[in-house]
């Protein structure tokens, strides 16, 4: 019996927005640009697959630019059905949590998330392995929606400081 799927790579991540001008603009801010609009309303086919009612969504698939393979975010305003509950109160709820993306730069990002008045979740830190910090800095800060995303600066060693191989 086969016991692994076919995956070969991450197609997008999708996150829900209450506003879709004012979080693609955020996005953007970050360096993610439009790749395709997504239609308002689709098939009964499609509405099924994701398990959901006929709908109206405002959104697009948006790619961070100069990355390869690329990084997609799917960025959808659903208009009808509509949840307004936030994301979720903290990261230690079941589920996806955060996005973490790789900087070059913490301190300029760090300047530049200040700049544009963005709330972070705590300090800049570094991951301790027995009481010794390995690997590079990181730091969580909220969407508009308060959607956590999280920057890593990789050290030298990379970010864990450990061997990247990963036993099966």
């Amino acid at each position: 019996m086969k016991t692994r799927l076919n995956i070969s790579a991450l197609v997008h991540v999708n996150i829900n927005v209450s506003d879709f001008d004012r979080s693609r603009a955020f996005y953007e801010a970050l360096g993610f640009r439009m790749i395709w609009m997504v239609p308002p309303t689709n098939s009964a086919e499609v509405c099924a697959a994701v398990g959901m009612p006929l709908y109206r969504v405002k959104g697009g698939l948006m790619g961070l630019e100069g990355v390869e393979p690329p990084f997609v975010i799917d960025l959808l305003e659903w208009q009808s059905p509509n949840d307004p509950a936030p994301p979720y109160p903290h990261l230690y709820h079941r589920g996806v949590a955060r996005i973490a993306m790789a900087t070059r730069d913490m301190d300029a990002d760090l300047a530049t998330l200040a700049d544009m008045g963005v709330e972070l979740v705590g300090p800049p830190a570094r991951v301790l392995v027995d009481g010794v910090p390995v690997g590079g800095r990181f730091v969580c800060f909220k969407d508009p929606d308060g959607t956590v995303l999280e920057l890593v600066e990789m050290g030298p060693e990379g970010f864990s400081g450990r061997p990247t191989a990963v036993p099966e």
